[in-house]
């Protein structure tokens, strides 16, 4: 079995936010990175830049079928065969569930939920030939608990999350499929969402975290690492929350 520094890692949004943080301990750690990236070409040369030769942002959007296809065949003849699939790219559109659009839902559900499906469905023939490997879905909270506004996004992550247990029933034993979910984690995107520049919003939030802190994201880059080490060997089909203990389900 090759080692982590012979190991290759793909880490969809691996440019910016909790994947670049992935990208970042990745390539600390051995892996040779691709990071697929949609839109964001200033995030994606400064993640090059900082990472150098190891690390590779690709662009491309995984909620299409046929650009998917391209870059799975792209990666295994350029780079190899992948020991690990990170798919973390997502998109969050969130309006009342009488303002959503069937492009808000079609967009939202493509990205979390299908571009999943289309990643692990390109790239799990040429890592079960290779002896296997893992894939890990980075799921949300709202999987489980629902929260308004956001019908799209809280239906795609809990397809999303029983649908790694489909995976880790069909892809085993050969390939390990585990669900990644954070919980308040310090990105910009959770900065401006939850207000927590504002102390009384920031301290409402640490009021319902037992570890009274927002998380790191290289906290979360942590538990990935370890999730597709050798240490997890016998963990598949399960969701791992890194969430300070907000939600204890």
């Amino acid at each position: 079995m090759d080692s982590p520094a012979e190991r290759l890692a793909v880490v969809t949004g691996g440019t910016k936010g909790i994947g670049l943080s992935f990208s970042q301990r990745l390539v600390k750690s051995g892996y040779r990175v691709i990071a697929p990236y949609r839109g964001d070409d200033e995030a994606a040369a400064a993640a090059s830049a900082e990472l150098g030769e190891a690390f590779t942002a690709v662009r491309a959007d995984v909620s299409d079928p046929p650009a998917v296809t391209a870059l799975a065949a792209r990666v295994l003849a350029d780079h190899g065969t992948p020991w690990a699939l990170v798919n973390n790219a997502g998109r969050n559109i969130d309006r009342p569930f009488l303002e959503i659009s069937d492009d808000d839902w079609r967009q939202v559900l493509d990205t979390n939920l299908s571009g999943p499906f289309y990643l692990t469905r390109a790239f799990a023939p040429a890592m079960l030939a290779a002896g296997g490997g893992c894939v890990v879905n980075v799921g949300a909270t709202t999987a489980i608990r629902p929260r308004r506004d956001g019908v799209n996004y809280c239906s795609a992550k809990a397809g999303l999350l029983h649908m790694t247990k489909c995976l880790a029933l069909e892809l085993a034993p050969a390939i390990r499929v585990n669900c990644l979910i954070p919980g308040m984690i310090d990105t910009e995107e959770m900065r401006t969402r939850y207000r927590t520049a504002e102390p009384e919003h920031l301290n409402a939030l640490l009021d319902e975290i037992p570890q009274g802190r927002i998380g790191a994201p290289d906290e979360m880059a942590a538990v990935l690492e370890f999730l597709i080490g050798e240490e997890a060997r016998y963990i598949t089909g399960q969701k791992l929350i890194v969430d300070g203990g907000q939600f204890m389900w």
